[in-house]
């Protein structure tokens, strides 16, 4: 028989805390997707061709891009065809492993990232950075870095 353990509910300082969060991630995810609008681009979008420029030769296996933009390898496949259709990513065959597919940035992904990148940096100061002052993106740093390493570790898991 399982032995039940007390509810450790949240004090008022902790919930208040955890609504704070929860609001400022879903209004700045709001406000950042918005802010791509413009140029024909989701939050999505952007994530994938800044983990694609920023890999060797513009390129990722694909089970490597779902791992980190922390998408099924279903839901990528959709994402990657809607931008194959933007001339934005194309797929190459893995030549040493014939079941393995490459996400590849096009030029005109990379002339995209170019013209997107001072923009969305601009939207990241104006709606964050620029509002916290360098001690407080220090500590806010310092307290987040625990829970990303403690949910990195579960990853995959159930």
């Amino acid at each position: 028989m399982e032995t039940e353990t007390a509810t450790r509910w949240l004090t008022d300082a902790e919930q208040c805390a955890w609504r704070t969060h929860l609001e400022v991630n879903r209004l700045l995810t709001y406000q950042l997707e918005k802010d791509l609008q413009p140029f024909g681009l989701t939050m999505n979008d952007y994530e994938i061709l800044v983990n694609l420029s920023e890999s060797p030769d513009q390129r990722m296996r694909m089970s490597d891009l779902a791992s980190a933009t922390l998408q099924s390898k279903s839901r990528l496949s959709h994402q990657i065809t809607r931008m194959e259709n933007a001339n934005l990513v194309r797929r190459e065959n893995c030549e040493s492993d014939r079941r393995g597919l490459y996400a590849v940035l096009t030029d005109h992904g990379t002339a995209t990232m170019q013209k997107v990148a001072p923009h969305h940096v601009a939207s990241v100061r104006r709606h964050f950075i620029d509002l916290l002052s360098p001690e407080a993106l220090t500590e806010l740093d310092k307290g987040l870095k625990p829970i990303a390493e403690h949910l990195r570790g579960h990853r995959g898991r159930p």
